[in-house]
């Protein structure tokens, strides 16, 4: 097959062997040429009677890694040693070994990441986070005033780890954890704490993460101030607190956490509360109220005195008797005005029947006088005699005396002179 020529293709009937796939990858492999790749050493295999030494270059974000190799003269003349854990810029190419089908970069060059261009990335990366709000105290969830559950995510018997379990239960001894321990540096630090995050924010009985780390250099904090690690907090939807204890330069973590502690001690003091110190507080919250009340029965026992000091409450029965003794002398005046008046017009009618009686015709008939009717035919009322031609001859008298009536016929009538 001439250079730039097509392959023929691939068949079932015309399959082709290990050794030309191997041939045709490494072809396509080299094609690429001198790299600059950045990343984290991890298992750097190295002796001094070893010709050619192995590494592997691992992305501090994401699970990838690719196998280098490199002249072991090339290590030991490095200006600083070489360890796992590095963040190196490595010159290479890619290299295929078609006998046994594997890659790897065939590196020239290996250079340590200066700590001030470290830290000038993560300044970088947090004015991008800033920027996009991750920062924004809006967006911090408050946390639990007693946790059900307290998650930690901190490296396997650390300190770290001891601390807060320690202070958290001689605080509250009935707390709850769930611990994952994780890498906390190197270059496994980010995916795994990543996986321990997200494992803690799946359980709902967790209601909030700590994640801790006693301090460090610069480069052991890197993984804090990983990009992946900041945008995992920020889409948890469980409460999380910062604390990795290291106050010079802090990691990224401290201002995307929703609670930046300084140290893992202050992390268990700000998610655990005292026992103690809220017991203190109940007891100190009672007294009060106990004080509250009995200042407030006191009061009302010396506003009920004072009212029952009062005439009025002395003696319920006093403004009634009052009343009922007006309400008899009143009754008692009206009555003898009434006597009284009485009195005086029994006294007139007395009068006014003597004067009709000595006026009226009983008293004339009385002293021999009598009056004389005439009863006309018609039936109608009598009528009192008063001239002789009311009464001519045969009428009907009625002569009335002091002690009756006569009843009479006119005979004859004679005229006065």
């Amino acid at each position: 097959m001439t250079n730039g020529a097509k392959p023929p293709a691939s068949t079932a009937e015309s399959p082709w062997p290990v050794a030309r796939v191997n041939d045709t990858v490494k072809g396509w492999i080299e094609r690429l040429g001198w790299l600059w790749v950045e990343g984290q050493l991890t298992q750097v295999n190295m002796k001094p009677n070893w010709k050619l030494s192995y590494l592997t270059l691992r992305d501090p974000e994401k699970e990838a890694s690719v196998q280098l190799t490199c002249s072991t003269q090339l290590l030991r003349g490095a200006p600083t040693p070489i360890k796992d854990g590095d963040r190196v810029v490595v010159h290479g190419k890619p290299a295929f070994y078609a006998g046994r089908g594997s890659f790897s970069l065939w590196v020239t060059e290996i250079r340590h990441v200066g700590v001030g261009e470290l830290l000038a990335r993560v300044e970088m990366l947090r004015k991008q986070l800033a920027a996009e709000g991750l920062f924004d105290p809006a967006r911090k969830r408050p946390l639990p005033y007693l946790p059900h559950r307290v998650g930690l995510i901190t490296g396997r018997g650390s300190a770290a780890e001891r601390d807060v379990l320690s202070v958290a239960q001689s605080r509250w001894p009935e707390v709850d954890f769930r611990v994952i321990n994780t890498a906390v540096q190197g270059a496994n630090a980010v995916t795994e704490v990543i996986a321990a995050l997200q494992q803690l924010d799946a359980d709902p009985e967790v209601d909030v993460i700590i994640i801790a780390r006693g301090g460090g250099s610069v480069e052991d904090l890197l993984p804090f101030s990983e990009e992946a690690l900041q945008r995992a907090v920020a889409a948890a939807g469980t409460p999380v607190v910062s604390a990795i204890g290291h106050e010079p330069d802090s990691p990224v973590l401290d201002n995307v956490a929703d609670l930046r502690a300084a140290t893992p001690t202050d992390a268990a003091k700000r998610v655990v509360p005292d026992a103690a110190q809220e017991r203190a507080f109940l007891t100190e919250a009672r007294s009060r109220m106990a004080g509250a009340l009995r200042g407030w029965v006191q009061r009302e026992q010396r506003g009920l005195a004072q009212i029952r000091s009062r005439p009025v409450l002395a003696d319920p029965m006093n403004p009634i008797t009052r009343r009922r003794e007006e309400l008899e002398r009143a009754v008692g005046s009206i009555r003898r005005d009434v006597r009284y008046l009485l009195s005086g017009e029994q006294s007139t009618i007395a009068g006014l029947r003597g004067q009709i009686s000595a006026l009226g015709p009983s008293a004339t008939l009385a002293r021999g006088y009598s009056v004389v009717q005439v009863v006309p035919r018609d039936g109608s009322d009598p009528e009192v005699v008063m001239s002789i031609e009311q009464a001519p001859p045969g009428s009907q008298l009625r002569i009335r005396v002091a002690d009756g009536s006569i009843t009479a016929a006119g005979m004859s009538a004679t005229q006065a002179d």
